[in-house]
């Protein structure tokens, strides 16, 4: 919501935007380059430029954190290689392939969004917060009314059942 309002024009909610941003990016680059605090804080700011620099491409439709992170990794990467080391990137951190366009992105989330239609509101409330938005189990719980242990059942249970649908099960 705040990258949609800071593009249209709304400059409190877009410095809302990098303030969080840039905290969920230093911990993401901590993680990554411990014991190296001035070049966190230089990818820190490359990303937080490229973020402003790409605006235009974010798709309203997709989840502003998996937009943030992708730009992250390639910052990461394109770090690793300047610095002359051979990246050894986990997988859940390896970039996607670049697509020239984003029909892919959009049609990826246009499937999630009809999976997690077929599960109850608070399944998919549960799950888009803490597998799509990245929040933790209590920044969910907070956010959607729910407790801790219904976000974890929630959760579980809703990837069960987009499992078995997935599967041809259901």
């Amino acid at each position: 919501m705040l990258m949609i309002a800071g593009t249209a024009g709304d400059a409190g909610a877009y410095r809302v935007l990098l303030q969080l941003s840039a905290n969920r990016l230093r911990a993401y680059f901590r993680r990554r380059l411990a014991g190296r605090d001035a070049d966190v804080e230089d990818l820190v700011q490359e990303t937080l430029l490229a973020v402003h620099n790409k605006r235009a491409s974010y798709s309203p439709s997709l989840p502003f954190t998996a937009w943030l992170h992708a730009i992250a990794r390639y910052k990461l990467i394109d770090f690793l290689r300047r610095e002359g080391r051979q990246a050894a990137v986990p997988l859940d951190d390896a970039p996607e392939p670049i697509v020239d366009d984003d029909s892919d992105a959009i049609l990826a989330g246009v499937d999630v969004g009809r999976l997690l239609a077929g599960l109850s509101p608070k399944q998919a409330a549960a799950i888009r917060l803490t597998r799509i938005e990245g929040l933790s189990v209590s920044e969910a719980a907070e956010r959607s009314g729910q407790s801790e242990p219904s976000i974890k059942v929630n959760v579980h249970r809703g990837l069960e059942r987009l499992m078995a649908k997935v599967s041809g099960r259901r």
